[in-house]
């Protein structure tokens, strides 16, 4: 461990020499990205500077006990316990700040939520979600903006695509990826039978224009129609609704909230950067877990990673086995319990690997 602490700290002794470089300090983007380097590895530097400093105060003290002066024994022996005692949680510290850490986490978060089997329970439960994670975002202080939004027009969502934007999102929020199903009575059920629906969730780090190459003259094909209205003098009779359509990989993208074509633009290629960005993490991902399943087999779990229960008002995580039975407060955007659990879960696989 100190042979990977020592190269830590020479990379960080490197970083400020380099952010302190006249010429690096000129280029905006590049002291941005080293600084941003460098503030990430302060903590660790200072742990492992606290570290070096304690491992020669106790061989220190452990010479001293060796020695002939019995006063100098006598303090070291009552002072190397309280030493040793602080070693232990240092290293703890140390080990998980070695975690690598993912590079996505400090990013906004494209959410995305669709209703799925459950017709229109599952619409209602998708607007419940959204208005779920815009008050946990509330609770962190994010701004949560509506992109694209489909409603059924009886209070339920077919589909929302939002961007967050705040310190830690992505951290935080790319646990709620998956299938979000719910059980519950509808209003219009009289026999009180219970309905199961279910709604997908997808959270996506919100892509740099560096990190995903689009050329915009061969790859897109942008296509300018009217946006449609519920009538009447809200029709939008100008053509500010756009379609982008990616080329090389078919996707497209449509925007019609605002009413300028530019803005349309520029949230649908937004969504555009973030989408291939997730698809080609995918595409890895799918590979990696490829090569895993031929070493170890398959153990795939369900779709499914959380059921929201109405009548017995509990809702559980089956990733982590955790079930919380506050489901009004939960749906009014406590998620911290259930992040929680997740993230120590995953801090704790990466501890093992």
């Amino acid at each position: 461990m100190l042979d990977k602490l020592q190269g830590i700290e020479d990379r960080y002794a490197e970083l400020e020499r380099k952010v302190s470089d006249p010429a690096v300090m000129a280029n905006n983007r590049e002291y941005a990205k080293l600084a941003k380097e460098r503030a990430s590895l302060t903590e660790l530097v200072e742990c492992a500077r606290e570290y070096r400093r304690l491992l020669g105060e106790i061989a220190e003290h452990k010479a001293l006990l060796e020695g002939d002066d019995s006063d100098l024994r006598e303090l070291a022996k009552a002072e190397l316990p309280s030493m040793q005692k602080r070693q232990i949680p240092l290293e703890e510290k140390i080990r998980q700040l070695l975690i690598p850490r993912d590079p996505n986490d400090d990013r906004n978060v494209l959410l995305e939520i669709r209703a799925g089997t459950g017709g229109a329970e599952a619409s209602l439960f998708a607007g419940e979600l959204f208005r779920m994670y815009s008050r946990y975002a509330e609770r962190h202080g994010w701004k949560v903006e509506t992109m694209s939004l489909s409603d059924t027009g009886l209070g339920g969502i077919k589909e929302v695509v939002a961007m967050i934007t705040g310190r830690g999102a992505y951290s935080r929020l790319k646990f709620e990826g998956g299938v979000h199903r719910v059980q519950r009575v509808p209003e219009t059920e009289g026999s009180g039978r219970i309905h199961t629906s279910a709604v997908t969730v997808a959270v996506m780090p919100e892509a740099d224009e560096v990190e995903v190459n689009i050329n915009e003259e061969k790859d897109l094909r942008i296509d300018v129609m009217r946006a449609s209205g519920p009538g009447g003098q809200s029709v939008n009779t100008t053509d500010s609704a756009v379609r982008i359509t990616h080329i090389p990989s078919g996707m497209v993208i449509v925007c019609r909230d605002e009413k300028s074509q530019h803005k349309n633009k520029a949230r649908a290629l937004k969504i555009l950067r973030a989408r291939l960005l997730e698809k080609a993490r995918a595409d890895q991902d799918a590979q990696i877990a490829a090569t895993r399943r031929s070493m170890v087999g398959t153990g795939d779990r369900s779709e499914r990673i959380r059921t929201y229960n109405f009548p017995q008002s509990r809702v559980t995580d089956h990733r982590v086995n955790v079930t919380i039975h506050q489901l009004d407060q939960f749906l009014d955007g406590a998620l911290d319990p259930l992040i929680d659990a997740l993230a120590t879960q995953e801090q704790a696989q990466l501890l093992s690997a």
